[in-house]
């Protein structure tokens, strides 16, 4: 029954992208490539679209580091519990949350969760691994959250600090919540890519480092 569920949501899921792909504005006088980009922007929900409007969907995203692994900077940025505890995707590069957990895990009674703080050395962080494999901030780089509003924020974050080509795994590595509140609808995991439970220290971030 469950299955069944899943597999509902994300036809309704499928259809609710191609309604709002049919309903995107076609620019007068503006070239293809200008309207296509506008349309893929006016599919991607609100609360995880980008500034740049550059977007990755998890195949899409491996696909890219097997084809283009050396050109391209692959950032998990979820809070360091999410990565040991729920698993990540060994192909990434490295790891630097966007926000964290606060030191004394402070409960946040309008969010009805642990508050979050920023990272305020994100956008030097991830400076710092684009350097380390030798590209600038003119080159790709994927970012990648739960799913995907998250990374949304980290791109726009990115983009103010004059990178060009941040893309968003819009997904993000678990997916969205079905309609009984388990993400099993898409995202990395459920598109049955590798991952892992098992830390590696030389990719899990360590403020400063």
């Amino acid at each position: 029954m469950k299955r069944q569920i899943a597999i509902l949501s994300a036809i309704v899921m499928a259809a609710a992208a191609s309604s709002a792909l049919a309903q995107a504005p076609v620019v007068p006088g503006a070239g293809p490539a200008a309207n296509a980009a506008a349309q893929a922007q006016a599919a991607i929900p609100k609360a995880k679209q980008t500034s740049l409007g550059l977007y990755m969907r998890p195949r899409e995203a491996a696909e890219a580091m097997s084809r283009d692994g050396a050109r391209t900077l692959f950032v998990d940025v979820r809070t360091r519990a999410e990565m040991m505890f729920t698993g990540w995707a060994p192909v990434i590069d490295g790891h630097v949350p966007f926000v964290e957990v606060t030191e004394f895990w402070d409960w946040d009674d309008k969010e009805g969760r642990y508050k979050l703080d920023a990272n305020p050395v994100f956008s030097r962080d991830v400076e710092r691994l684009l350097a380390a494999k030798g590209l600038t901030k003119n080159d790709r780089v994927i970012l990648m959250c739960r799913s995907g509003d998250r990374s949304a924020r980290a791109a726009d974050k990115l983009a103010e600090a004059g990178f060009t080509q941040v893309y968003s795994q819009y997904e993000g590595f678990e997916g969205d919540a079905s309609s009984y509140g388990q993400r099993t609808v898409n995202g990395w995991k459920n598109a049955g890519l590798p991952w892992t439970y098992k830390p590696d220290k030389a990719k899990f971030y360590a403020a400063g480092q």
